[in-house]
């Protein structure tokens, strides 16, 4: 038992010094307000790696300038869209050339909240241009992720496709799909995540597996990452929040009915574990989409009890109910209080911080992936 542990202690410290030899270098493309990115440097922090981020693509403005106004991008090539960046071959070659290769392509046409059109949708289609700098630039690694039903998209066949593409251009391919609420952010988000790597490499293989990867995550110590057991824990700490965040006694009936004879849900509010964050969270939906709480939930002196009431949709109606804000929307993508501040500083407003929310990647499910990579096949 002592031989082996003395092994893998030498293997562990072998990794770290080749890392700290070299630069971790990697495009964000689709970077949103970098998710990816903000788990890497999270990373680097506690791991003592460097890394660069040679380029970056985003066309939303407003998701730009939340970027620019977080991360140091000054001596980095803006791509903006993708589509246009890739229709010349020379500027593809003349990217820096980069270790690994992040994407969080659009998710819109393969969701089950959109016409699921898949490739076929000019989104969707996207995922090529992704695979034309795959082709020039062949990075080591690819890190990609998705709503879950690109997975079962028209019965299988649009992932088989996407992974046969990356399989043709010499990738071992493994995915799983990972939940949010697993890796400290108290949100149901499910995600299919995608891992690539060059065949030449000879990695290890079949080690992507969501089981591995949380309980990977149930052994870090010590690290730069905010989690939080459920909504109570440190998101919903400002009790009481400014008049704009409640509903008026209109909207409490609107989001929290059973819906019609062409729409029926099970619309309920207080959850300690919130529903997946939405890029239209800012519209009033329904309490069976978006995330609600009552006043008098927030001030319970046991929310489990409060629960156990089970008050009816009419006493739930008398009740002050009030939305997430943009800041704790935030916290529950993994990100701290200096990123809102800065991007309220450029001028985003609310309204594009809560799109920017429900678009982003999950930072401490991503900053999870890459630390379990990192040990398992030396990214």
């Amino acid at each position: 038992m002592w031989k082996n542990f003395f092994l893998g202690y030498i293997r562990l410290k072998e990794i770290f010094i080749t890392l700290n030899k070299r630069t971790l270098k990697y495009i964000d493309l689709f970077s949103g307000i970098g998710g990816f990115r903000r788990a890497l440097e999270l990373l680097s922090q506690d791991l003592g790696i460097k890394t660069d981020c040679v380029a970056f693509s985003e066309i939303d403005k407003y998701a730009v300038t939340s970027y620019k106004a977080n991360y140091k991008t000054k001596d980095e090539i803006e791509i903006g869209d993708i589509e246009k960046f890739v229709q010349e071959n020379e500027r593809i070659k003349k990217l820096p050339n980069f270790d690994i290769l992040f994407g969080g392509f659009p998710c819109q046409p393969f969701s089950m909240m959109g016409k699921q059109l898949g490739f076929k949708d000019e989104r969707g289609g996207l995922f090529f241009s992704v695979m034309k700098i795959v082709e020039i630039k062949k990075p080591k690694y690819i890190l990609l992720e998705n709503v879950r039903n690109l997975f079962t998209h028209d019965k299988g066949a649009t992932y088989q496709q996407l992974k046969k593409e990356l399989e043709e251009h010499g990738y071992n391919v493994e995915e799983d799909v990972l939940n949010s609420s697993n890796f400290g952010l108290p949100q149901h988000r499910r995600r299919l995540y995608i891992f690539a790597s060059k065949k030449d490499l000879n990695s290890a293989t079949n080690i992507f597996n969501a089981q591995l990867i949380q309980e990977h995550f149930s052994k870090l110590q010590n690290r730069t990452i905010r989690t939080y057991k459920n909504v109570m824990d440190g998101i919903l700490d400002q009790r009481k929040v400014a008049d704009k965040y409640y509903l008026s006694e209109r909207m409490k009936k609107t989001i929290l009915s059973n819906g019609t004879k062409n729409f029926k849900s099970n619309s309920q509010i207080n959850q300690l574990i919130a529903r997946p964050l939405t890029a239209t969270m800012v519209k009033m939906h329904r309490a069976c989409q978006d995330n609600y709480y009552s006043q008098e939930f927030l001030d319970a002196e046991s929310q489990t009890t409060y629960l156990e009431n089970s008050f009816s949709k009419e006493e739930e109606a008398t009740h002050k109910i009030r939305k997430l804000t943009p800041w704790e929307a935030l916290k529950l993508q993994g990100f701290d209080e200096i990123f809102f501040i800065n991007a309220n500083k450029a001028g985003v407003s609310n309204h594009q911080i809560y799109k920017q929310a429900g678009n982003a990647v999950s930072v401490n499910t991503v900053y999870t992936v890459l630390d379990y990579l990192i040990k398992k096949v030396n990214l």
